[in-house]
């Protein structure tokens, strides 16, 4: 008898059998989905079943990122993956990496192909992605006018905007003829001045109804364009090559719709609340200048000639009173030495006093007898014997 292994032994070593079998590493398994789920982490986990058998399946995130489909539970597919050991329950799991629907691999190998040529070519490149106008004015539409697409978009845009105007440029959207329509219908919104942005649109449909989208002179005429584009082709699961070269894609019209315009009655409310703020902001405004004008003007009073005016006119009343006092006492002491001159005068005549070579001052008329009379610029008359003469003090 054999040494009795550990559960987590046997595992390992199915494990490393089945990684280490060529054959189960890359292999191709047909089946219907069943058990779907999606992780919250953005895996896939299902199981692919056929009339007698299935076998547990899982995707991981990476890998669900390059799906051109959504699955759901139901569908045929055709997968592609490794076979292993889920080690802490030993399940027998099937990793998918590639995942198409059965019955279309024809189409499906020709869209792989194309995109990768054009992935390679940088077509679908982030950095040459152009940003959407924030308020476009003239929306350009590449669909069928009678397409209920057309229809949902005019509704979404009459709604949410109606101040944008749409142009219809109108093309097949099935059908062997619908790729040049598209890229005609692309250069005639090109060959306007006037158009923001554009949209390609078209309602879902099988992978035969969209393959007009996965067509290579349809990717070319949308990276081409000088107008950004934006596409919005089929339903949310359903991926095409125009949708990986367009400036954006929506998960469908009206999802587009809705991403290239603002919501005009959230825009009142922000015009309400910016008018708002700024009525605000200008009170605040001429209130703070209202008062920093109140303060300058209080002080430029200060220093106003006015007050100036003032202060002086009040020096020179009171100049004029201490004057007019002293006046008042130099008078009476004139007047004093009048009375002795006119004693003196009894004794001694002026003509005397000139003839000894004095001389008499005058200012109109009145003898000045004291130097304290005569101020700067004051025209006086100098008496002699002989004579009298007119001069002005300096």
């Amino acid at each position: 008898m054999s040494e009795p292994r550990s559960v987590a032994e046997i595992t390992a070593l199915i494990k490393n059998r089945l990684e280490s079998d060529s054959r189960l590493q890359d292999v191709w398994i047909t089946g219907e989905i069943s058990n779907f789920t999606q992780a919250s982490s953005g895996h896939l986990y299902f199981s692919l079943k056929d009339g007698s058998a299935q076998i547990k399946c899982a995707m991981w995130r990476s890998s669900v990122a390059r799906l051109t489909m959504m699955p759901r539970n139901g569908d045929a597919v055709t997968a592609h993956g490794s076979v292993s050991v889920y080690e802490a329950r030993g399940d027998l799991q099937f990793y998918v990496d590639i995942m198409r629907p059965a019955g279309v691999g024809d189409l499906y190998r020709q869209f792989e192909e194309l995109k990768s040529r054009l992935e390679a070519e940088g077509l679908f490149d982030p950095l040459r992605k152009r940003p959407l106008p924030a308020y476009p004015r003239k929306i350009g539409v590449v669909t069928s006018a009678d397409a209920a697409a057309f229809q949902d978009v005019q509704n979404v845009l009459r709604r949410r905007y109606p101040l944008v105007e749409v142009v219809l440029s109108p093309t097949l959207v099935q059908g062997i003829d619908a790729p040049a329509q598209i890229v005609r219908a692309l250069g005639r919104l090109n060959a306007r001045e006037d158009i923001d942005v554009v949209l390609v649109c078209r309602g879902g449909g099988s992978i035969e109804d969209l393959w007009a989208f996965n067509d290579e002179g349809v990717a070319r005429a949308i990276a081409a364009s000088r107008i950004p584009v934006i596409s919005g082709v089929g339903h949310e699961t359903d991926f095409t090559i125009a949708d990986f070269v367009a400036d954006l894609r929506a998960p469908t019209p009206s999802a587009a719709a809705e991403i290239l315009t603002p919501d005009v009655t959230e825009l009142r409310q922000t015009l309400d609340r910016l008018a708002y703020r700024l009525d605000d902001a200008v009170r605040f405004t001429f209130d703070s200048r209202r008062r920093g004008l109140a303060e300058k003007a209080w002080a430029l009073k200060q220093v106003s000639p006015a007050v100036r005016i003032r202060t002086i006119r009040q020096s020179l009343v009171t100049l004029d009173r201490a004057m007019l006092s002293r006046e008042r006492g130099r008078i009476a002491l004139a007047r004093e030495r009048l009375n002795g001159l006119g004693i003196a005068l009894v004794a001694a005549s002026p003509q005397a006093i000139l003839d000894r070579g004095y001389a008499m001052i005058s200012v109109n008329g009145q003898r000045v007898t004291s130097a304290q009379e005569l101020s700067a610029n004051t025209e006086i008359t100098i008496e002699m014997k002989d004579g009298s003469r007119r001069a002005k003090v300096e």
